[in-house]
């Protein structure tokens, strides 16, 4: 049996890394993917740079989805306090020996620069470079934390991906745009969105008025929640979803005058990175489930879901005028989220 490892920090994992992984893996029997990390060193990497510090149960999730239908590649993680300028190798190496608990054949990377590091760390195993120039896959961790994972998209694993979409939320009450300017966004962006799971679940008791019931409000944003999970598994780069907690918790007041504190909860554990909020200043259209259409009623509305938002500490950005000034509007801010270094 010929055991192998590939070592990294993986900040993030990207191709570069998949490309080396699954080669090491057709030339041992056995190979040990191993997540070195340090929450000094993984925050002083990422300081100043163009992505967050990851934290390293993420990553290990990463490489766990990775290689989980390839039996004989092993994840491991080794922690050590050190930061990038002190780290010591040779506890490194004694703690990675350690947890792979049998001599190691072979120890894959992708830098030449580590032949004389690895040659004395792992006199007994051969040191094996794969695509050291980069020819294969030309990305490093360096050039993405410094540029930005949106620049490098592409050479992103899919497992990846979702960590990175950029969430945002289209808010209002009734009849001021909220549906379309979320598909047109869509659309636009070319990339996946979220539609109000309680229309969807009034679509199909039949209406909202008089027939709703409390605990029909809770589910609806359990479900909604579930839909956004499964629109960023598949986003590019950002996704669109229309209205979250606080709305749902608006409309259970506003239809059947109940307060639910675990819509609250949810509010307060939402992560979102933009919130657009529609005045209503288009004309009120009935669908056949709206009901609130004197202006006055929208307003006084309008006033209470602000409130709403502002007590859960929710920032928003309000977007008003016709339907070309609010989509104008949200694209400038769309584009600004996407451009921000994060």
């Amino acid at each position: 049996m010929t055991v192998g490892f590939y070592g990294g920090k993986f900040l993030p994992l990207h191709l570069g890394h998949v490309y080396a992984i699954i080669q090491a893996s057709t030339m041992v029997d056995e190979l040990y993917v191993v997540l070195s990390h340090s929450e000094n060193r993984d925050k002083e990497l990422c300081k100043n740079t163009n992505i967050d510090y990851i934290e390293s149960r993420v990553r290990f999730r990463w490489l766990h989805q990775l290689v989980k239908d390839m039996e004989h590649v092993k994840v491991l993680a080794v922690e050590d306090s050190n930061g990038d300028k002190d780290y010591n190798w040779h506890e490194g190496a004694f703690e990675i020996k350690r947890k792979i608990g049998k001599p190691i054949d072979y120890v894959f990377s992708s830098e030449r620069a580590y032949e004389g590091i690895f040659a004395n760390l792992y006199p007994h195993s051969t040191h094996i470079i794969i695509d050291g120039k980069r020819e294969m896959v030309p990305i490093s961790a360096t050039k993405i934390r410094e540029n930005g994972v949106f620049q490098y998209w592409d050479f992103l694993p899919d497992v990846v991906k979702p960590h990175f979409v950029k969430k945002v939320v289209v808010l209002g009450t009734e009849s001021c745009g909220k549906s379309t300017l979320t598909r047109n966004l869509a659309k636009i962006f070319n990339t996946t969105f979220v539609e109000e799971y309680g229309r969807t679940f009034c679509e199909k008791v039949g209406g909202c008025e008089g027939i709703m019931l409390e605990e029909d409000y809770p589910l609806i944003a359990y479900h909604h929640k579930v839909k956004e999970a499964e629109a960023i598994e598949k986003a590019n780069k950002i996704v669109f979803i229309d209205t979250e907690a606080v709305v749902t918790q608006f409309y259970s007041e506003l239809y059947n005058g109940s307060f639910h504190p675990i819509l609250d909860e949810m509010a307060k554990n939402q992560n979102y990175d933009l919130m657009l909020y529609l005045e209503p200043d288009v004309k009120w259209v009935n669908d056949g489930l709206r009901v609130h259409g004197k202006q006055e009623i929208r307003e006084e509305n309008n006033q209470r879901l602000k409130m709403l938002l502002q007590k859960n500490k929710l920032p928003f950005i309000p977007l008003s005028g016709t339907y070309h000034e609010k989509l104008a509007q949200a694209v400038k801010e769309v584009r600004a989220i996407l451009r921000y270094r994060k």
